[in-house]
């Protein structure tokens, strides 16, 4: 369960390139890079090949704090709606 995080930056905004396994026990690491990141960060998904639920909260979360994530796979962009569309969903008691 690797995951390799690399920072790139210039003047005006951070990429922050996400390689491997996205899980829970990546997020902390994963927020400090993008505290560190300042105002412009974008989430570069394109060599992640699995993630969590987790993970992929958490990537609905960076998106609602209006933190790009970019590249990602199709079943991760899948699964973040979906899980956008059942948090939107009204909870039968």
């Amino acid at each position: 369960m690797m995951l390799r995080i690399e920072r790139v930056s210039d003047k005006r905004r951070t990429r922050i390139q996400l390689s491997g396994e996205l899980r829970r026990e990546h997020l902390d690491q994963v927020k400090a890079e993008i505290k560190h990141g300042g105002p412009q960060v974008t989430l570069d998904l394109e060599e992640v090949n699995l993630v969590d639920v987790d993970a992929v909260r958490f990537l609905n979360a960076c998106q609602t704090k209006g933190i790009s994530v970019l590249r990602c796979s199709p079943y991760i962009r899948e699964w973040m709606f979906r899980e956008r569309a059942e948090e939107r969903e009204p909870q039968d008691d």
